[in-house]
C-alpha cells in the first residue's frame, strides 16, 4: 500500500511529478475490471474492517457519465462499508491509534460507519445536523443534534474528532475549526474527508449564507446525499490546500493530507485523501 503525507501545495506538486508512473499503473489496474456490457462486477481484495478477503461490489451508482465513482463503491459484503469508509477505518488505526476507552466524537449517527465504530469504541458519540433551531446536544427520537460551529461539548473533552463528508456543507466553516480545536484534548486528532481539489492552492466558495438567512450561489448549486434529508444538502465549499494553513493558524501543531492507494485493500479511484490535524 502506497501512503504519502503531504503538508503543502508545493509538496503535492513535487509528489505528483515523481508519482506519474504510479498513476498510470493505477488507472490500468482499475480499467482491467471494466467490461462495457457489465453494469455490476466485483473486485477481490482484503477488507480491512472485516479482516478478510472479500468480493467488493462495484456498480455505476453515482457515476459521472460512464465514469465509475470508485470512491463511493467497492462495497464490502461483510461490513457494508464502501471504499472511502473502509479506508477511513484503516487510516484511523494507522494515524490516530485510538484506545477502546477513547472519547471520540463523529459527525454522523444513522450510518453504517457509526454502527461499525460504536462496537469498537463504547465512548463513541455521534450526531446529525437536524435543524438550525435546535440547540446542540438535544436528542430527538434517539438522534443527537450538534452544530459543528457551536458544539455542546466542554473544552478539551474529546480524545478525537471524526468528520466524513460534512465539512463542505458548513457555512462559516472557520467557526467549526475553532470548535474542533476547543473541544479536543492536547495531542487529540481531527480526521476528516471532504471534497478536496488537490490542484487548488485555495478553497473555492460555492455558496454564501447571508445575514438574513438567504443563500447566494456563486457557482452552479451542488447538492450531496444526506442520511436525514432525502432532498440532499448544499455544498458551500470545495477545499484546497489553504485549509491546512487555516488549521495551523487555529493552533494545530501537525496538519497534513494523507494520500493512499492500494490494489490489495481495494482502495481504488486514484489516491484517496484524508485530512489529519493534531492539536
Amino acid at each position: 500500500m502506497k501512503v504519502y503525507r503531504i503538508k503543502s501545495f508545493g509538496d503535492y506538486k513535487r509528489h505528483a511529478e515523481r508519482n506519474g508512473s504510479n498513476y498510470q499503473s493505477m488507472v490500468a489496474f482499475q480499467n482491467s475490471f471494466i467490461k462495457p456490457a457489465q453494469q455490476e462486477f466485483t473486485v477481490k481484495a482484503i477488507s480491512y474492517p472485516a479482516n478478510q478477503q472479500v468480493d467488493l461490489k462495484v456498480d455505476y451508482l453515482y457515476a459521472d457519465g460512464n465514469k465509475i465513482n470508485w470512491r463511493e463503491r467497492l462495497i464490502c459484503p461483510v461490513t457494508g462499508l464502501n471504499n472511502r469508509l473502509r479506508a477511513s477505518v484503516h487510516v484511523m488505526d494507522m494515524e490516530i491509534g485510538a484506545y477502546p476507552d477513547s472519547r471520540i466524537y463523529i459527525t454522523e449517527q444513522v450510518t453504517p460507519l457509526f454502527s461499525f465504530l460504536e462496537k469498537r469504541y463504547p465512548g463513541l458519540v455521534g450526531s446529525e445536523y437536524l435543524s438550525p433551531d435546535i440547540p446542540s446536544g438535544t436528542v430527538i427520537n434517539e438522534v443527537r443534534h450538534e452544530d459543528m460551529r457551536n458544539l455542546s461539548f466542554a473544552d478539551s473533552s474529546l480524545d478525537h474528532y471524526l468528520s466524513f463528508e460534512c465539512f463542505e456543507h458548513i457555512p462559516f466553516y472557520e467557526l467549526a475549526i475553532t470548535e474542533i480545536y476547543r473541544t479536543l484534548k492536547p495531542d487529540g486528532f481531527f480526521m476528516g474527508t471532504f471534497p478536496f481539489d488537490v490542484n487548488a492552492p485555495e478553497n473555492k466558495i460555492k455558496a454564501r449564507l447571508e445575514p438574513d438567512g438567504t443563500i447566494t450561489h456563486l457557482t452552479e448549486p451542488e447538492y450531496h446525499g444526506d442520511p436525514v434529508n432525502g432532498k440532499g444538502i448544499l455544498c458551500f465549499t470545495i477545499f484546497g490546500w489553504e485549509l491546512l494553513d487555516q488549521f495551523r493558524q487555529a493552533g494545530f501543531k501537525d496538519v497534513y493530507m494523507l494520500m493512499m492507494w492500494s490494489d490489495v485493500y481495494g482502495y481504488l479511484g486514484g489516491e484517496q485523501t484524508f485530512f489529519i490535524a493534531r492539536k
